[in-house]
């Protein structure tokens, strides 16, 4: 059960969210903030939220590429579930239990916000829609760092703790970023950097959450092979 939770629905979600944004992408009719005339979707002029609109940003029903990319962050509240079980791989050592457990928290309800982001399009529930977007990341600092040295802590390979210790970084500049210098509304320029580091920031999330799986797994042989 620890090894289906942690490992393979982790990075099912993870693989489906990156295949909807490519597939609802295609599907998006049109329109960005400044140009609502575009014709599709900018991968430097459109939020990923756009995906998720009811209506695109040129005026048009969006429901095949809404429905696609809404259902993938929805599905982020099983990762955030998957996580939950994370700390029955630390139960060896009192601390490491207590930091995974905390850890755990933060990622849960963390995912719990992506899962809010694709319930609540942008256009129908602009401020919810937002609460959940920027607080999503900023619950998956202290989750992060928690997993960081929880990782150095446990005989995982550093190499997990070093990919979450990179992950860390770019989500703890997101967040600095989106208090003290974004600004999209300001120039099509300005929409772009928001635009292209939201993107980056998606990608790096997705390649962390999915490499830590492997973590998992190899903590998990750990167990087993101390077992027999």
């Amino acid at each position: 059960m620890i090894k289906f939770w942690t490992v393979y629905l982790i990075r099912f979600v993870s693989i489906y969210f990156i295949c909807s944004v490519i597939v609802a992408s295609f599907l998006y009719p049109g329109g960005n903030i400044f140009e609502p005339e575009q014709i599709g979707y900018s991968f430097t002029k459109n939020y990923l939220s756009d995906l998720g609109g009811y209506k695109s940003r040129s005026g048009e029903i969006n429901f095949l590429s809404s429905f696609i990319f809404n259902s993938s962050m929805f599905l982020y509240i099983a990762t955030g579930i998957g996580f939950l079980f994370v700390p029955n791989l630390f139960k060896e050592n009192r601390n490491n239990y207590l930091l995974a457990v905390i850890g755990s928290i933060f990622f849960f309800i963390g995912c719990s916000f992506f899962s809010g982001v694709g319930l609540t399009p942008h256009d129908l529930y602009q401020e919810m829609h937002g609460h959940f977007a920027k607080n999503a990341f900023r619950l998956l600092v202290p989750a992060s760092i928690l997993y960081v040295i929880l990782l150095f802590r446990s005989p995982v390979n550093n190499k997990y703790t070093l990919v979450t210790l990179i992950y860390l970084f770019f989500t703890f500049g997101y967040v600095l970023y989106q208090f003290f210098i974004e600004d999209a509304l300001k120039s099509p320029k300005s929409l772009m950097e928001s635009v292209i580091i939201q993107k980056i920031i998606a990608i790096v999330s997705t390649i962390s959450i999915f490499s830590l799986t492997y973590g998992f797994e190899s903590k998990l042989h750990g167990i087993r092979n101390k077992r027999y």
